[in-house]
């Protein structure tokens, strides 16, 4: 190692995370050599516009040309920050089968496309990290390789996308319906301008993917996780759930049963005492059990400027420690079992059931006969007074498969005294 040895990096995108990761960078000038043992200069900055002023990123540092950047022996180390699949995946590609390290914030490309970059990554012997892919500045990706490696892993679960945490905790903690609360997410800069990708669960669904790849070291892609958005919880659901001493999260579950993993993605009524049912406003945290490590929660910023800039950042410090020491190329997560994804149908969970009726002597006992029937049985039912001739029914399940329960439900959809399904939603637990 030389006195004063200098890692060139290349940095694609100069966006939110890109230009907090440049800032950062400029930040820790002083430190990376303490830190690595050796200096950090990002000799070229990938945008698609090299007129656009970036405040702090100096223009001669600017170019829209990938081949410069790939072609660039100089450059050892990809920071790639663009988001979207292509041409961030192919970037990535070119980058590691040419020998250079690689950092990603990218979940759409490793939740479908994680195994073929994490074998490519450790054939060519580089490293390819991760960590902000995940819930921002909260460190789980590296946990799920190295710490809890040893744990044998059976459940993550995860409130991971803060922009539904936040319009949650709105319609919890302060009485507003789901569009009142989608519109101040909007304006505080926590949804964008379409949410969908949040709301309907995709954001989180990308993520639940990649984390269930990792602690079950098997192939699990987006398309394998099933995905129910916030859309349809309304007011009515968050006060019923309170009576019955729960709150509602958007949550990311995968478990390990029998051989197979299941993967999902849904509100869940969670016990107050859970610890995820503290987790408030645009807070993220992921709640991991494993056999040998029991429970254990991360908690903090899962999105924003320097949250997800200093997950980045030290992703970058390991590599410049790797590379100074000459040991790229371990990774770790590439999947060496095989367990099948479950079909949701097979899947158990109880259920939270809002059902308006016709206010009739023997409505419920009908009711509860047809769930009983698909053996679908209730731990709890509580009768509303009657309105206009219409009572209304709350009843949470016992634990019941996916199937029977949406059988039973096709059944009670068709009675005479049913006037309306206005919620089902999961709850926690056996």
């Amino acid at each position: 190692m030389g006195e004063r040895n200098v890692i060139k990096a290349a940095l694609l995108g100069a966006g939110t995370v890109g230009s907090g990761v440049y800032a950062l960078a400029e930040m820790l000038k002083d430190e990376m050599f303490q830190k690595t043992g050796a200096s950090l200069e990002i000799k070229k900055v990938l945008v698609r516009n090299t007129k656009k002023d970036r405040p702090g990123i100096p223009k001669e540092i600017m170019t829209d040309n990938w081949q410069e950047i790939l072609e660039d022996e100089e450059i050892q180390l990809v920071i790639e920050l663009m988001g979207g699949v292509e041409p961030a995946r192919t970037y990535i590609v070119q980058a590691l089968e040419v020998g250079k390290q690689v950092v990603t914030a990218n979940k759409d490309v490793l939740a479908e496309h994680g195994q073929e970059i994490l074998s490519l990554a450790e054939n060519s012997g580089c490293d390819i990290q991760f960590e902000a892919a995940v819930a921002g500045a909260i460190p789980i990706i590296r946990p799920l390789k190295q710490s809890l490696a040893g744990s044998m892993l059976t459940e993550i679960m995860g409130i991971v996308n803060g922009t539904t945490n936040y319009i949650l905790t709105k319609m919890s903690e302060e009485g507003m319906d789901y569009k009142e609360a989608l519109a101040k997410a909007t304006e505080l800069g926590y949804a964008e301008a379409d949410p969908t990708a949040d709301v309907e669960g995709y954001d989180a669904g990308r993520k639940i993917a990649i984390m269930s790849s990792l602690a079950f070291n098997s192939k699990v892609t987006f398309s394998d996780v099933y995905m129910e958005g916030i859309t349809k919880i309304t007011s009515d659901d968050i006060r019923y759930a309170k009576e019955f001493g729960y709150v509602i999260k958007l949550l990311g579950v995968t478990k390990l049963v029998d051989g197979k993993i299941e993967v999902k993605v849904h509100p869940m009524l969670i016990p107050e005492q859970h610890p995820l049912a503290t987790v408030r406003d645009s807070f993220n945290a992921v709640f991991v059990h494993g056999e040998a490590c029991d429970d254990a929660m991360l908690m903090g910023r899962g999105a924003g400027k320097m949250p997800t800039a200093s997950a980045v950042m030290g992703d970058i410090i390991i590599v410049m420690r790797n590379i100074v020491h000459d040991n790229c190329g371990w990774n770790g997560g590439v999947a060496y079992k095989n367990y099948p994804v479950k079909p949701i149908e097979e899947t158990r969970s109880r259920y939270f059931l809002r059902l308006q009726v016709a206010d009739k002597p023997g409505a419920l006992a009908n009711i509860a006969g047809v769930l009983g029937n698909n053996d679908v049985s209730i731990a709890q039912v509580v009768q509303k007074r009657a309105r206009d001739g219409v009572a209304e029914l709350v009843v949470i399940t016992d634990s019941v498969l996916e199937r029977h329960f949406n059988d039973a439900l096709m059944i009670v959809k068709g009675m005479s005294v049913l006037r309306e399904v206005s919620g089902i939603i999961r709850v926690y637990g056996d």
